[in-house]
């Protein structure tokens, strides 16, 4: 691995960072970064680790709170919010497999608030986990409040708690 170089600075990555090449410079995070993130989020939420969604949440919470403190510097609301989306998007898939039975799924799925016919098409879907987790009626009810509400810490909300702090 090549320690140091010379060139442009949006083409270099420090400790995680790097900048942007517009008139006014800004940091941002690596690409390396966003990667090692997800790495790690797959491997706290792995759906063949049996554990309940509260242990989930607790660890994963450990885990954001590090690392949004870590890089508070960086001026990417944008890339903070679409891992906040994937990170959800990651529990939602974890509760569709904890949730095994298509019954389970329907029940469990009309108690959030989703029509009885749409809850059983989605229930009875031959679509992964993971397609079924993006599908609108889940963002929907297994959207942002009920993430909130469930103890979820949100990394736009850290980050924009650190902003306003300086």
């Amino acid at each position: 691995m090549e320690k140091s170089a010379v060139d442009r600075p949006w083409n270099r990555k420090f400790l995680g960072f790097s900048f942007t090449w517009h008139k006014e410079s800004k940091i941002r995070l690596a690409s390396k970064t966003v990667k090692r993130f997800k790495t790690k989020i797959r491997e706290l939420t792995s759906r063949r680790k049996s554990q309940s969604m509260e242990q989930r949440i607790q660890k994963l919470n450990e885990y954001l709170l590090g690392w949004s403190s870590y890089f508070r510097l960086a001026d990417t609301r944008s890339v903070f919010q679409s891992l906040d989306e994937w990170v959800r998007r990651r529990l939602r898939m974890c509760l569709l497999k904890h949730w095994k039975k298509p019954k389970t799924r329907r029940k469990n799925l009309m108690a959030l608030g989703i029509p009885e016919e749409q809850a059983i098409l989605i229930s009875s879907s031959r679509k992964g986990y993971w397609r079924l987790s993006h599908t609108p009626q889940l963002n929907k009810a297994l959207g942002l409040v009920y993430w909130r509400e469930q103890g979820l810490k949100s990394l736009v909300e850290r980050l924009d708690m650190f902003h306003s702090t300086t």
